[in-house]
């Protein structure tokens, strides 16, 4: 018995021995193939696979990104996302027999990958490879990968066809081919993958295609995306039969016709995005059966009738129909939905009034039924659950006092409410909740005061309540919206004072108290409103002497004091200004005009003042008259002397003329103004000669000529090239452009000149030239220190924004690099040269016309440009990038010192991503900053937490793919953040 017993304890130690014998063979023979790859096929510059050492203990399972069976210690998968290993595609990892997930995303790994290394994988379930650099034609499958559940080639720059191969891949359930340059067509073949519940076509190149007709064989599909695929033709009724789908988008693309109503059969979908299309038709009245739809999307298309009771009585939780033709009264049921969260129904042609109970079961947070035909009250509860953040219900005809109840929704940041007939007084809370940050009440039939609570919307940026019955004095609490920006209460019925500390408001941008009953003097301490761009004062009672100290305000261009009661002279101060707009009429105004404004363009802005004089405007009455016999000879003497020499000058103007133009008579000459400003054009065409020549570029020529009366212009006569037909349309491009923009980040183009032989453009003289040529001089480091760098990186952001957002139709330019930001006396940016500049109109959707040619300048065009030729805003932005990255660095976009095929996104790309690897925190390492930073920069002045900031929006702005840019208006709000990653 005990000789068994002994047996017994034998075996159950030879057992337990067992289970610390070392790693067998095959796990020696993984690491050996780890270790092969890792030192002969990749390049780790951060070191992040140090620890792939053969003598580790339990290696290679114990090694960064390496998992093991836990039986037999095989390795199964092999992770190395975001480790920034480079190379090419390393498909000897896949000799590991055991293998079954390989993950390489969020690397630089690139070149082309074949059929034969591709083939060595066919025993993986998973195969991501998403976000690298790979180029070329997708890879074949040679052979059936039996095993393959997932595969994610998105976010490279893979091109061509979509292989036939690909039905290779029998269990495949998540296919991802998103964000690449695949241009061929979508193929029907896609839909024999039958056991595909993924499936992400997004962001390509394709040509126009059709939703495979068959879609519905993928019954098992949960999730198809296929935005901004050139979709083509109509939606197929076969999308029924996706009864597992949850996720359907296909948005962005070209879909016409009616939605079919077999969408009322996908039982199971949860999102349902179709906007941005061309749909027409009504929307079918087929969603009872879609109890799991919490979001539906069918905006930007040409869809009419009515909104249908059963997409109403869904409990979604978000339903965008706005920019359609839909008509008709918003459902009741509507109102009684638990779950809504947003409403979007603005750019319609719906009527009736909104429903009673809107607000009442849901936390609304958003509510934008702007631009219809509404009518009737407002809902009492709108705001009953107080989650309410954007409330916009502009352009309708809605009536009625606005709800006390209104007077609580603490949590609304956007109000806009103008043009309506709302009448009554304003619920005093709705004034001063912290979250404010957009007001608008204009041109409705309001009234009473605006209430010390205003104080209390720290946050405020624009308060607009023109066109109303407001009335009272202008509250002292207004003073404490420290961030406000624009002011407009004109046209209502405030009188007295102007409380002395708004002159405090220094991010005060436009001033609009025009059409009330202010009196008293205008504020002469206005030295912090050095943002003001726009001041109107019109049409109120204002007393005393304009004050000399308007004439200070950097970037005032608006300037309205007519039909009130100043007196005195018009300061001479005021020629300082670069005025679009300057109007004094209808005053007390006595005394010689100031000679900068004694000119017929101003003449009408003058009128009204009986005591003003001019020495030869008229019908203004001459400054002096003397009964005095010895007076009048002088004056007749001197006239004729004046005579005289006018004759001289007249003769010898034009004689130049003759010599730099030509025999024409001026009467050929086409001259067209587009500022209020005198202007002798006689003397601009004949200052373009040599001796005042200050630059040539690929347009033409540029001259700095100073006027008689002391203002100095910038003049740019356009080459004539042998294609006549290309001079003129970009000199009509820049007339069409900057003749209607009025922007201070934007060049003023002051007129234009036209003959059969010439073409001028004359502009505001920018006293420090172009960004490139003080970034690249002698002295750029020390002129441009960081505060000036950040401050024009604002400026210019704020002036393509204008261009991209506040213009209509809207303006891409095409051609944005440093040589085209012009610089003036403070440093405050313009942006200029608007020659190659595209208007986008809207009704011809030419955001997406190709071009005959590639406009822009090497180094700036954003990759997408070369191949797709497409006109977008997303192009600006790349190039703006570019120009972040000059002002951070001090190099030119393709710097030698980059080295051989490196531009400079890439150069700053590898320096940021090392640094932040050795950095403690998520941002860039201050060394690596300092290797980025232009090295002629005072040490002094610069601000690392603002360097990274415009380092990280500069890489955003680069990046790769269009979509992944920001747009311009979302790049000033992140210059404008005070946390350096632009996160709030």
């Amino acid at each position: 018995m005990n000789y068994h017993k002994h047996k017994l304890l034998l075996l159950v130690k030879a057992l337990f021995l067992i289970s610390f014998i070392p790693p067998t063979n095959s796990s020696n023979r993984d690491a050996a193939i780890l270790l092969r790859v890792k030192n002969g096929q990749l390049q780790d510059p951060l070191r992040k696979l140090g620890d792939w050492i053969e003598s580790s203990p339990n290696s290679p399972c114990n090694w960064t990104g390496i998992t093991c069976d836990g039986q037999t210690n095989n390795v199964v998968s092999v992770n190395l996302s975001g480790v920034n290993v480079s190379g090419k595609f390393p498909a000897d990892f896949c000799r590991i027999s055991s293998l079954r997930n390989l993950d390489l995303s969020l690397n630089s790994l690139g070149e082309g990958i074949t059929s034969d290394s591709i083939s060595l994988c066919s025993r993986l379930a998973s195969l991501n490879l998403s976000s690298n650099n790979f180029v070329g034609s997708l890879p074949e499958f040679p052979v059936q990968f039996l095993n393959l559940t997932t595969l994610d080639f998105s976010y490279n720059n893979f091109s061509g066809e979509i292989p036939t191969s690909f039905v290779n891949l029998p269990r495949l359930r998540v296919l991802n081919l998103g964000s690449n340059l695949l241009n061929g067509s979508i193929p029907e073949f896609l839909t024999n993958l039958t056991e595909l519940t993924e499936l992400v076509l997004s962001v390509n190149l394709f040509r126009p295609s059709p939703l495979p007709p068959n879609i519905g064989r993928l019954a098992k599909l949960e999730k198809l995306v296929s935005t901004y695929t050139n979709l083509v033709g109509e939606i197929p009724e076969s999308i029924g039969d996706l009864v597992s789908i949850k996720d359907f988008d296909i948005s962005h693309n070209g879909l016409v016709g009616r939605i079919p109503d077999s969408i009322g059969k996908m039982k199971n979908v949860e999102q349902i995005e179709l906007y941005g299309n061309q749909l027409s038709g009504e929307l079918p009245d087929a969603f009872s059966n879609l109890t799991s739809l919490l979001r539906f999307d069918a905006s930007e298309n040409n869809l009419t009738g009515k909104i249908p009771q059963s997409l109403a009585g869904v409990a979604l939780e978000s339903l965008h129909l706005n920019d359609n033709f839909l008509e008709g009264e918003i459902p009741e049921i509507l109102a009684l939905n638990p779950n809504l969260v947003e409403l979007r129904l603005f750019n319609n042609r719906l009527s009736g009034v909104l429903p009673e109970f809107l607000g009442m079961n849901s936390g609304l947070e958003e509510i934008d039924v702007s631009n219809n035909y509404l009518e009737g009250p407002l809902p009492q509860n709108l705001c009953y659950r107080k989650k309410l953040q954007f409330f916009i219900i502009f352009g309708n005809r809605i009536s009625g006092t606005i709800p006390e109840s209104y007077g609580e929704c603490s949590g609304l940041i956007y109000v806009r409410i103008q043009e309506n007939e709302l009448s009554g007084q304003v619920p005093d809370g709705l004034w001063g909740f912290s979250g404010l940050e957009h007001v608008e009440f204009s041109n409705n039939r309001l009234e009473g005061s605006i209430p010390p609570s205003v104080s209390s919307a720290k946050n405020l940026e624009q308060l607009l309540i023109s066109g109303n019955n407001f009335s009272g004095e202008l509250p002292v609490e207004i003073c404490d919206l420290k961030e406000l920006k624009k002011f407009d209460s004109s046209r209502n019925r405030f009188y007295g004072k102007l409380p002395p500390c708004i002159t405090q408001l220094t991010k005060l941008q436009e001033l609009h108290i025009q059409g009330n009953r202010f009196t008293s003097e205008i504020p002469k301490s206005i030295a912090a409103w050095r943002e003001l761009t726009e001041l109107d004062l019109s049409d109120n009672h204002f007393s005393g002497n304009i004050p000399v100290e308007l004439g200070d305000l950097p970037v005032l261009t608006f300037l309205n004091l007519s039909n009130n009661l100043l007196s005195g002279q018009i300061p001479v101060e005021l020629t300082k200004l670069k005025l679009n707009e300057f109007n004094v009429s209808n005053n007390r105004l006595q005394g010689k005009v100031p000679l900068g404004f004694d000119t017929k363009f101003f003449l009408s802005s003058l009128m009204g003042n009986p005591d003003l004089c001019s020495s030869d405007l008229r019908p203004l009455p001459p400054c002096s008259r003397s009964k005095s016999v010895s007076l009048v000879m002088v004056a007749v003497l001197s006239a004729l002397a004046v005579i005289l020499v006018v004759l001289l000058l007249w003769l010898l103007i034009k004689t130049k003329k003759l010599m730099i133009f030509g025999s024409r008579s001026s009467k050929s000459w086409k001259i067209t103004a587009f500022q209020r400003f005198g202007l002798d054009e006689e003397q601009v065409l004949a200052s373009l000669k040599n001796e005042n020549l200050i630059g040539s570029g690929g347009s033409g020529r540029v001259y700095r000529v100073k006027l008689k009366c002391g203002q100095t212009v910038a003049a740019k006569r356009l080459w004539e090239p042998k294609g006549l037909a290309e001079s003129e349309a970009l000199f009509m491009s820049e007339i069409e452009t900057l003749g209607r923009v009025r922007h201070a980040n934007i060049v003023r183009l002051l007129f234009s000149c036209i003959s059969d032989d010439f073409k001028v453009l004359v502009y505001n003289y920018m006293e420090n030239g172009s960004l490139g040529d003080v970034l690249y001089g002698e002295n750029g480091g020390v002129l441009l220190d960081w505060p000036k760098r950040f401050a024009i990186a604002k400026g210019a952001a704020q002036g393509l924004a204008y261009l991209h957002h506040d213009c209509v139709p809207a303006i891409v330019h095409r051609d944005v690099k440093s040589n085209n930001i012009l610089l003036d006396e403070e440093f405050r940016p313009k942006v200029s040269d608007f020659g190659l500049a595209k208007i986008l109109k809207q009704d011809s959707k030419e955001g997406d016309q190709v071009m005959s040619r590639v406009a822009g300048s090497y180094g700036y065009i954003a990759p997408e440009y070369a191949y797709t030729m497409k006109v977008t805003e997303k192009s600006d932005v790349y190039s703006f990038g570019i120009v972040l990255l000059e002002l951070i660095t001090g190099k030119r976009p393709n710097d030698n010192s980059f080295g051989e095929n490196k531009n400079i996104v890439k150069w700053v790309t590898e320096i940021a991503l090392s640094s932040s690897a050795q950095g403690s925190g998520n941002g860039i390492y201050v060394a690596g900053l300092d290797q980025l930073l232009d090295p002629r920069m005072n040490t002094s002045t610069i601000s690392y937490e603002e360097v990274e900031k415009l380092l990280n929006i500069a890489l955003s702005c680069t990046a790769e793919l269009p979509i992944s840019r920001p747009s311009m208006r979302r790049v000033v709000e992140l210059l404008k953040d005070r946390s350096p990653n632009g996160s709030k």
